[in-house]
């Protein structure tokens, strides 16, 4: 029996003893929750059902909690109920119902944890989104893992969900690269305000190569712009390929200018009654929805302000049918918050529904107990190159991953390289790999999967109801990431299960010792190892981790 099965059969009882006593149903809520005690001498499951709506129904909430033990002593698979405290009810299933959670698993295989939750929602995902004007630096790896993990669980939850990265080609950034660009081809020092860094003498050669008259073009800047923001782009779309992060769109900032999306914008604003001019300027009434202050959005010159860029992209997004639009941004954006939900209340939307926006704090490396620099290479920053060389592709989306976005992170390249159980993407994915060598062994002593032999009642030993009890709640985990938006929860549960399988391991065999028989409790374990396996392999999944089968 799965969670969400007894709850559903807890909610059938509850319904039938307010018929019964004559109380008001209308206090009852559409889902009863149910929670693994601390103490597992307190049962399998509990809930406060009785404490959460007696008072309303009219009823002591000890007397509702009593009435609904009885209702439910007839319901298959409860083996007994208790009520304790003040009216929480106690549940124990029979091993039979437990145990057979590992056969529903199993058959489930890679659906299992997957909702309907948020389905028909399209939500629209932006996040990396960094300059094209040099590599992708560790700020924007921890986007990349958090981002495509998070994508996975609105998926794994039924959003349909498209993962788009704003592409910034318009602005002054896009201009001091170019020069930075041109200077290297020119073998003059980087402009003051440039970029640095051995990329960009490296991308002004392959310009060169490409085009051996770029320096003699009448604009050797737009020439370098051109094809070295391209090339840039391609090495920023390939590192986050090899990271295993795709996206839907790459959305191009300078299009929204070019197409008259920012006057369309400002117009759209302007109708809902929150445009109005001040000292030649054109402005945005943000303090209307919690801003600190109105914006401009068309300057006394002419020019478009940032929000409006800002406006139009939003509005383009809703354009194309997202319901929800989520923005993953950096520390140094936090003052963008209040201002984008703003935004989307000038535009008549409801900021706290279609707009959302995750600020993510700093990543440090340290290495031999020392801060590490910044790259030669890139000049300024910690690239994704270096964290992925350092501790591989798993371990650099695991850890950055593992943490919440709104957590400085510390990472120690000694620790997530190391192949310990003190490394946590190492004891996770040494279950998935335990898992199959236990499948790969019983099959050399003729133990198989076989649903004949399946007896879901003799698991019956305290570290497997333990395991089918942390099995049984990988869907509610998915579920509240994918709401709650953190991915982390997920790596926390895989950890936790992974203590869970390995006390089970060490004390419940799946092959015999020596020459003891082959019986259906050792063919039954099997069943629950391999739904072990399948859960941590999805779980482990959703972070875009691999689950080996070998390490």
């Amino acid at each position: 029996m799965t969670p969400d099965a007894l709850s559903a059969a807890i909610l059938t009882a509850v319904r039938a003893v307010f018929a019964e006593r004559g109380l008001d149903s209308a206090v009852l809520p559409d889902t009863v929750a149910v929670e693994r005690p601390r103490n597992p001498e307190h049962g399998d499951y509990a809930t406060n059902i009785a404490l959460q709506v007696a008072k309303r129904a009219g009823a002591a909430p000890r007397d509702l909690a009593g009435w609904l033990a009885e209702a439910l002593e007839s319901t298959n698979g409860i083996k007994s109920t208790d009520v304790a405290g003040p009216g929480f009810l106690n549940i124990t299933l029979d091993a039979a119902a437990q145990g057979e959670l590992a056969r529903t698993i199993v058959t489930a295989g890679q659906s299992y944890g997957r909702t309907n939750t948020l389905e028909k929602t399209r939500i629209n995902l932006e996040f990396v989104s960094a300059n094209p004007t040099g590599p992708v630096h560790i700020g924007g790896v921890r986007w990349a893992a958090v981002g495509d993990s998070l994508a996975r669980l609105l998926e794994a939850s039924g959003a349909e969900v498209t993962r788009e990265y704003y592409f910034n080609d318009h602005g002054a950034q896009i201009d001091r690269f170019a020069r930075s660009l041109l200077a290297a081809a020119r073998n003059e020092p980087t402009p003051e305000d440039g970029y640095g860094g051995d990329y960009i003498a490296e991308i002004a050669a392959e310009v060169l190569q490409i085009n051996p008259n770029a320096l003699s073009d009448a604009n050797p800047q737009e020439v370098f712009r051109e094809t070295g923001v391209a090339l840039m782009f391609d090495e920023v779309k390939r590192s986050l390929h090899d990271f295993g992060v795709d996206f839907d769109v790459y959305f191009h900032e300078n299009s929204l200018f070019e197409s008259g999306a920012v006057d369309r914008a400002v117009a759209t604003l302007r109708e809902h009654g929150h445009i109005y001019e001040k000292d030649g300027a054109v402005w945005l009434r943000t303090t209307d929805f919690g801003d600190d202050k109105d914006r401009p959005i068309i300057k006394s010159n002419g020019e478009a302000a940032y929000i409006a860029g800002d406006a139009a992209y939003y509005l383009d997004k809703r354009a194309r049918g997202f319901e929800v639009c989520i923005y993953m941004l950096g520390a140094d954006h936090a003052g963008y918050v209040q201002r984008l939900r703003a935004l989307a209340a000038c535009a008549g939307d409801d900021p706290d529904h279609n707009i959302q926006v995750l600020i993510g704090q700093l990543v440090n490396l340290v290495k031999d107990g020392q801060p590490v620099r910044m790259s030669k290479r890139a000049g300024t920053v910690v690239t994704m190159a270096e964290l992925v060389d350092a501790i591989g592709v798993d371990a650099s989306r695991y850890v950055l991953a593992r943490s919440s976005v709104n957590q400085t992170i510390d990472i120690d390249l000694n620790l997530w390289a190391r192949r310990t159980n003190d490394n946590p993407v190492f004891y996770v994915q040494y279950v998935a790999a335990r898992t199959a060598a236990v499948v790969r062994n019983a099959k050399d002593v003729g133990i198989v999967l076989d649903d004949n032999a399946f007896k879901p009642e003799l698991l019956t030993h305290e570290r497997e109801s333990a395991l089918l009890g942390a099995l049984g709640e990988f869907p509610r985990v998915v579920a509240g990431a994918a709401e709650l938006r953190e991915p982390h929860r997920v790596a926390h549960y895989l950890e936790s299960l992974a203590a869970t399988y390995h006390r089970w391991y060490d004390e419940c065999r799946v092959i015999p010792k020596g020459d003891e028989e082959i019986t259906d409790l050792n063919r039954t374990r099997l069943w629950l190892n391999v739904a072990t396996r399948t859960v941590v392999a999805n779980g482990l999944g959703l972070l875009g981790v691999t689950a080996p089968e070998r390490m």
